[in-house]
């Protein structure tokens, strides 16, 4: 979670999350949500990080691989890890407001997924990360 925490430190001028794939302990992918410097909505951590691994494999599934990400993903990005057949999700903060592997909505329970999930890895860490960038964009 370390390193995915790291890359949401990189974020510039968007929602400060990171994320990280693995497969036999050795990072694969990494990324860091780029909305707004790549114009692309799509452009989540996660999405970015599935994209870079996929490429690196040369293959759409990822049945061998852990993802690390900062914040409880969202719908769009859920469902892409569940597509893509991630083995073991781990994530930081708890996402209240679009949480959709367990907050909000429960997506890999809805798909009868397989997925291993834990939730709160480093959560205080990723938190703090989270409430400085909202806490300045409030200030500005």
């Amino acid at each position: 979670m370390q390193n995915a925490i790291q890359k949401a430190k990189e974020c510039l001028d968007d929602i400060p999350v990171g994320c990280v794939i693995k497969k036999n302990g050795e990072i694969i992918a990494s990324a860091h949500n780029m909305r707004v410097e790549n114009n692309d909505v799509t452009a989540h951590a996660e999405i970015l990080a599935i994209k870079e691994a996929q490429k690196k494999l040369g293959t759409s599934r990822l049945s061998e691989c852990e993802m690390y990400v900062t914040l409880e993903p969202c719908p769009m990005c859920a469902w892409a890890i569940i597509q893509s057949g991630i083995k073991t999700l781990y994530f930081g903060a708890y996402n209240s407001q679009y949480g959709a592997i367990e907050s909000v909505i429960n997506l890999p329970r809805i798909a009868n997924s397989k997925m291993k999930i834990y939730g709160g890895i480093m959560e205080e860490e990723c938190s703090i990360i989270l409430d400085k960038f909202f806490k300045e964009l409030r200030n500005k």
